[in-house]
């Protein structure tokens, strides 16, 4: 009896020695899965034109955090869309998720970067500091934040030979699906464009949009492939803000048409007319006196006030003030 006993015994042990093998080699064919899983989704959410037909090559890839955190780290990233065009190159890549919530990422990015474009668009960048998270569902993403310190970009166009500047204390990028629609926000800090051979309109600012894209939940993730092109949306706020109260606020529906023309009815909102109209001829001497009639026009349109609200309507690019003051003309996207 007590060999027989002694048998079972070592047959129990036997099994759950097994049985721990087993969930083992299960849990780390999981975790090498979830791995490659955030090595495929970061790569995607990287690619410049959205997800589909992308590549994707990560420099002395590792994975680490065995076995209750999943991290993805890299070098250097290298991301081709070959359905666009588009290619991108990266610096060094830090991810990671926590075993119990594989969905949600966080991660980091090093500058510098550029993206080519089919188009003849390049763009390069560097920043001091990139850290971004996103939350994934069973197809595609929920969600997704960004926040770039010291962001200094530059885009040039092989076509047309114009060169843009930009830079940024701090930028916020946040995008959400909501429902069918896509939600987004932008918040600059400390922010200037400076276009070359152009006159500098805008001093350093701080901006802030708000929008929603009505049927483009598919954008943040890429799986809408049209973009702009036949959207429709609300322009919830854009503000920009160049301190000492001088505001301008725009808000209102807008669409872009098929080839790329924005409509839209907003609602303008300029708080110190004075101080922008002296702006604007620093930055435009030769319009002194086209913009002093502006802003006899507007003040008069307020009441008399430095406080303007007037309509501003475009018209597949046509820009009006009330439907009958030209602005000019708005190229396509």
């Amino acid at each position: 009896m007590a060999a027989s006993s002694q048998s079972r015994t070592s047959r129990k042990f036997l099994f759950l020695g097994v049985g721990i093998i087993a969930v083992a080699a299960i849990y780390t064919a999981g975790w090498f899965y979830a791995a490659q899983r955030l090595q495929d989704t970061v790569i995607r959410t990287l690619a410049p034109g959205g997800a589909a037909g992308v590549t994707g090559e990560c420099s002395d890839i590792a994975f680490r955090g065995y076995p209750f955190r999943i991290g993805l780290f890299c070098s250097k990233v290298d991301v081709k869309n070959s359905a666009n065009d588009m290619s991108a190159s990266f610096g060094a890549l830090r991810s990671a998720a926590q075993i119990y919530a594989p969905g949600h990422i966080v991660w980091e990015l090093d500058s510098p970067a550029t993206i080519q474009t089919g188009h003849g668009l390049s763009v390069s960048a560097q920043w001091a500091n990139l850290q971004s998270s996103l939350v994934t569902k069973l197809k595609g993403i929920d969600r997704t934040s960004l926040v770039i310190d010291g962001l200094k970009a530059s885009a040039v166009s092989a076509v047309t030979a114009q060169t843009i500047n930009f830079d940024a204390a701090k930028t916020e990028v946040h995008l959400r699906q909501n429902g069918a629609d896509l939600d987004g926000a932008v918040t600059l800090t400390d922010a200037s464009t400076v276009i070359k051979d152009w006159p500098q309109l805008l001093p350093r600012l701080n901006a802030i949009a708000d929008l929603t894209l009505a049927g483009k939940a598919g954008m943040i993730d890429g799986s809408d492939r049209s973009g702009l092109y036949g959207a429709s949306g609300e322009l919830r706020r854009l503000m920009l803000d160049i301190g000492d109260g001088r505001t301008m606020r725009l808000t209102g529906p807008f669409s872009f048409d098929e080839q790329g023309y924005l409509s839209g009815q907003f609602k303008l909102e300029i708080e110190k007319l004075g101080d922008w109209a002296d702006n604007a001829k620093q930055a435009l001497p030769q319009l002194q006196s086209t913009i002093d009639t502006a802003r006899k026009l507007l003040r008069a349109l307020a009441g008399g006030g430095d406080r303007a609200s007037v309509d501003l309507v475009v018209d597949r690019g046509r820009a009006t003030v009330s439907g009958f003051i030209p602005l000019g003309k708005i190229p396509p996207i």
